[in-house]
C-alpha cells in the first residue's frame, strides 16, 4: 500500500494538509526527524496518504480487509486456550480460563482506550498536516500503554486472592485459575502493547502489516498450546505461557518497525507528555474502553448468576457463546475498527464531501455484514460448540442455545458498534463514551437484572439482544442529532 514519505517541505509549514503537498518527485530531500536529525527522503504523488483516496466501496473494503481478517484470527486464535482446556484437561479447566479472562479484558481495554483515542488524535492531526505533533503523540501514548499495563501487571501478581475474589471464582476453579492468572500477568505489558500497536498500522497506513503480526502469534499460541499441554503437561499454565507469547509478537515487531520506519508517516520521535492531548485521547477512547470493561464486569455478573442457576457448565457454555459471537461478529468489528482512521483523517482535513461518502457507504457495508454474519453464525453455532465439548454433553446443548438466541442482536449490533467507534473516529469521545456505556453496561445489567427473573436460563441468554435492541435507538438519535455538526449526511 502506498505511503507519503514527508519531506522538509512539510515540516516547514505544518498547516499544509497531505493532500496539498506537490506531486512532483523531490529527491535527495532532508527530512527532520523529532530529535532533529536529518534523514533523505523523496516524496511524489505515489507517495501521498494511504488514508487519502477517493471514497469508494471497493476501496473501503480494500482497505478494511486486513483489519477484518486480523479481527477475526485474533477471536479465532482466542479460542485456543479454551479449546486445550476443555478438550485436553477437563471442564473445570475451561471454566477457569472464562473466569479468569475479564481481568485481561479490563487491561486490555486501557490498551484499547489509548489505541482508538490516540489513533483519532493522531489521523486527526495528519489531516491537519502535524506530521511532526502526531510522532510526537503517538511516541508519548506507545509509553503510557507501557507504564499502564506493567502497574496492572504488578497488582495483580501482588494481590491475587483479592483478584479472584473480585472476579467471584469459586473454590472448586480457583486452583486452575490461580495456574493460569500468573503466567498471564507477567507477560501482561507485551499484550497490552501489542494490542494497542495494532491500530496505529492502520493509521500508518499498513493494515496488512497488522494482521500479519497477529496471524504469526496466532500460530505461535497454537503450536506452544499444544507442545505445552499436550507434550509436557503443563495443563493451564502452558495455556497462558502460550497465549503470553504469541501475544508479545505484535509488540516486538510493532516497537521495531515504529523505531525504524522511514517511508511511513509514523514512527517513534520525543516524546512531548502533553497532559492535554493524553486527556484528549483518553476521552476520545473512552467508548472502547467502557466496551471492554463493562464486558469484563458483565461476565463476571453473567457467570454469578448462571452458576446460581445451574452451575459451572453455564459458565462454560456463555464462554462458548461469547467467543463464537465475537469470531462470528468479526466482520462488521473489523471494518468498524479499520476505516476509523480514515475518518479521523478527513475529519482533520474537514472535508465533509468525503464523510458523507463514508458514512453512506459504510452503513450499506455493515448491513450486509450484519446478515452474512447471522446466517453464518446460525449454521455455525453447532460445529463451533463441538470444537469445545461433545455433542452429548449440557454444556453443548445450553451453549447452541445462547448462541442462536445471542445472534438476534446482531440485527442491531454492527449499527452500534460503528456509530460509537465513528463517534471517537470524530474525536467526540462524550457522545461515543455515552453510546458504549449505555449498550454495553447499562442496559445489559438492566436486563439481566430483570429477564432471568422471569425466563430462568433463557433470561440471560436474551439480555445481550435485548440490550442491543434498547441501544440501537439511541445510536439513531445521536446519528440524527449530530449530522449536522459533522455533516455526514
Amino acid at each position: 500500500m502506498n505511503t507519503l514519505v514527508l519531506d522538509a517541505p512539510v515540516l516547514e509549514n505544518e498547516s499544509i494538509r497531505l493532500d496539498q503537498i506537490a506531486v512532483e518527485p523531490q529527491p535527495y530531500v532532508a527530512e527532520l526527524d523529532a530529535d532533529g536529525s536529518a534523514t533523505e527522503g523523496t516524496t511524489s504523488k505515489a507517495d501521498d496518504s494511504a488514508l487519502d483516496r477517493p471514497i469508494t466501496t471497493r476501496w473501503l473494503l480494500k482497505f478494511a480487509l486486513p483489519t477484518i481478517l486480523a479481527t477475526l484470527v485474533m477471536n479465532a486464535f482466542g479460542m485456543v486456550d479454551g479449546v486445550f482446556a476443555a478438550r485436553l484437561i477437563n471442564p473445570v479447566a475451561f471454566a477457569a480460563t472464562g473466569m479468569v479472562w475479564p481481568f485481561i479484558s479490563l487491561a486490555m481495554a486501557v490498551g484499547f482506550m489509548l489505541s482508538m483515542g490516540g489513533s483519532a488524535v493522531v489521523a486527526k492531526k495528519l489531516g491537519e498536516g502535524k506530521v511532526q505533533e502526531a510522532r510526537a503523540d503517538f511516541t508519548t501514548l506507545t509509553l503510557v500503554t507501557f507504564i499502564v499495563s506493567v502497574l496492572l501487571a504488578v497488582w495483580g501478581l501482588l494481590f491475587p486472592e483479592t483478584l479472584m475474589n473480585i472476579l467471584g471464582v469459586d473454590e472448586i476453579v480457583r486452583p486452575m485459575a490461580a495456574q493460569y492468572l500468573q503466567p498471564l500477568l507477567i507477560m501482561l505489558p507485551f499484550a497490552m502493547v501489542g494490542f494497542y500497536i495494532q491500530q496505529f498500522f492502520i493509521t500508518d497506513g499498513k493494515p496488512s502489516l497488522g494482521f500479519i503480526l497477529t496471524l504469526a502469534g496466532g500460530l505461535v499460541s497454537v503450536g506452544l498450546n499444544f507442545l505445552l499441554i499436550w507434550h509436557l503437561g503443563w495443563e493451564l499454565r502452558g495455556a497462558a505461557i502460550a497465549t503470553g507469547l504469541g501475544q508479545s509478537i505484535p509488540a516486538l515487531f510493532g516497537v521495531l518497525y515504529f523505531m525504524r520506519n522511514r517511508k511511513g508517516l509514523l514512527r517513534f520521535g520525543r516524546p512531548t507528555w502533553d497532559l492535554k492531548m493524553l486527556g484528549n485521547a483518553s476521552l476520545n477512547g473512552a467508548s472502547e474502553m467502557v466496551t471492554m470493561l463493562a464486558a469484563s464486569i458483565t461476565s463476571v455478573v453473567m457467570n454469578n448468576i448462571l452458576i446460581r442457576l445451574v452451575g459451572y457448565e453455564g459458565v462454560a457454555a456463555v464462554s462458548i457463546m461469547m467467543v463464537g459471537q465475537m469470531l462470528v461478529a468479526s466482520t462488521f468489528l473489523g471494518y468498524a475498527w479499520g476505516i476509523a482512521p480514515i475518518i479521523g483523517y478527513n475529519y482533520g482535513k474537514q472535508d465533509r464531501e468525503r464523510l458523507k461518502r463514508l458514512f453512506k457507504r459504510s452503513i450499506g457495508i455493515i448491513m450486509a455484514g450484519v446478515v452474512l454474519s447471522i446466517i453464518v453464525g446460525w449454521f455455525l453455532a453447532s460445529p463451533l460448540t463441538m470444537i469445545y465439548v461433545p455433542r452429548s454433553t449440557n454444556i453443548y446443548q445450553m451453549a447452541v442455545v445462547a448462541f442462536r438466541f445471542g445472534l438476534i442482536g446482531f440485527l442491531f449490533m454492527g449499527i452500534n458498534v460503528f456509530a460509537s467507534t465513528m463517534f471517537t473516529a470524530l474525536s467526540n469521545g462524550i457522545v461515543s463514551g455515552l453510546l458504549a456505556l449505555l449498550r454495553t453496561l447499562v442496559f445489559i445489567l438492566f436486563m439481566l437484572s430483570l429477564l432471568p427473573a422471569i425466563l430462568d436460563v433463557n433470561g440471560v441468554w436474551l439480555a445481550l439482544p435485548a440490550a442491543e435492541l434498547l441501544a440501537f435507538g439511541t445510536t439513531l438519535f445521536f446519528f440524527w442529532k449530530m449530522r449536522t455538526k459533522y455533516g455526514y449526511y
